[in-house]
């Protein structure tokens, strides 16, 4: 699909705004399972896809909507680059072939990070320009092609974890970083307090801190990433056991991937990623001890289904917030339990002015972000 072919999907939505019929906007489908329902007549935009343009001495590309996330990183790695927010291709629960069809437009839309999210940045903070397709069929162009080329309200960036509500993202603009030149993965048997207290102490340290990960019965696992002589320094500074390059690999792709040691989820537990602040405590949950990654800041635990109060409130007093991933059927009964946090009166306001001023006709992924939106 080229450019001048987005023109017949801007004359779907145009009849959709005009007809009120909710359309549900689809690239790849791979994160169909994220958000709260999925409603509307399936607008499918993955023939919206290719790199637009690279320039990897700018460290920029830009992409259509449509364009396979594999086949971005692909492009990435054959100059050395790569996209340092490490967007994950799948959810958990979700068919390993999905993995396959995750697109550039979900990845933004989703708004997810991997491990070395805390180090490096989320998604949002890599998109440089976007141009939109809104609720009237207009094509909307916000951002460009370098850092400092917003006045006003950053709306590019407004667009990553929006879910597509507000419209749908054709084109895109991402920052991209070269790969680091080295890598080491320590791994400390520690218990989770002693780990959360040291991660906060090496973050005020000079330290190339990348990703860990702290889960029971393994300890904390460490990823440094960075100039080689600098990377050289901090194994020799800070000790543990240096796990094997092909072992590393495998853990911190699974991390990626975010594949859950809990057989159970999505039938027996539900899955929840709560973000707390990096410095919490170890918080008194109604459950095992959670997973642990973003040096504190991201902690996924495995609840039964009545204890969804309990969780909500364990992040809430930590001053964080929880999201239900993957909901156990089991003891569910009526409408589907919220899956985000409510928001307060003051931020609901500004959600619904801007899907107003987006979507006026409110076609676009209808209550996959809140019921009402």
């Amino acid at each position: 699909m080229t450019h001048d072919d987005l023109e017949e999907i801007a004359e779907r939505v145009r009849a959709a705004a005009s007809a009120g019929t909710p359309l549900r906007i689809v690239g790849g489908g791979s994160k169909d399972g994220y958000g709260q329902a999925l409603q509307g007549e399936v607008l499918d935009v993955s023939g919206h896809a290719g790199i637009v343009a690279y320039e990897p001495s700018e460290l920029v590309v830009t992409v259509r909507c449509g364009t396979p996330l594999a086949e971005l990183e692909a492009v990435l790695a054959e100059r050395g680059q790569c996209l340092p927010f490490e967007p994950p291709h799948l959810l958990p629960g979700s068919d390993s072939t999905q993995a396959r069809r995750a697109t550039c437009g979900g990845m933004l839309a989703a708004g997810l990070s991997g491990p070395a999210r805390a180090s490096s940045g989320a998604v949002r903070d890599f998109v440089l320009g976007v141009t939109v397709l809104n609720g009237r069929g207009e094509r909307l162009t916000f951002g460009g092609q370098v850092m400092k080329n917003v006045a006003g309200y950053d709306v590019s960036r407004l667009m990553a974890g929006s879910l597509g509500i507000l419209g749908i993202v054709a084109e895109m603009s991402l920052k991209v970083l070269p790969a680091a030149p080295a890598e080491a993965t320590l791994r400390f048997d520690w218990p989770q307090e002693q780990a959360l207290r040291q991660l906060n102490a090496w973050g005020g340290q000079p330290l190339p801190l990348n990703a860990s990960c702290w889960r029971e019965g393994e300890g904390l696992t460490l990823r440094l990433r960075g100039a080689v002589a600098a990377v050289a320094a901090a194994c020799a500074r800070l000790g543990g056991e240096r796990l094997a390059p092909a072992a590393a690999a495998a853990f911190w792709q699974a991390r990626r991937a975010l594949r859950m040691p809990w057989d159970d989820i999505g039938h027996a537990r539900d899955l929840w990623r709560l973000s707390v602040p990096q410095t919490a405590p170890v918080l008194d949950l109604p459950c095992a001890p959670p997973l642990v990654e973003w040096h504190g800041g991201q902690r996924w635990l495995a609840a039964a289904p009545d204890q969804a109060a309990r969780v909500r409130q364990a992040a809430h007093a930590a001053g964080g917030s929880a999201t239900l991933m993957l909901a156990a059927p089991g003891e569910r009964s009526g409408a589907r339990a919220a899956v985000f946090d409510a928001l307060p009166p003051v931020l609901m306001r500004i959600h619904r002015g801007l899907k107003q001023a987006f979507d006026p006709a409110g076609i676009f992924n209808r209550g996959r972000l809140y019921p009402d939106l």
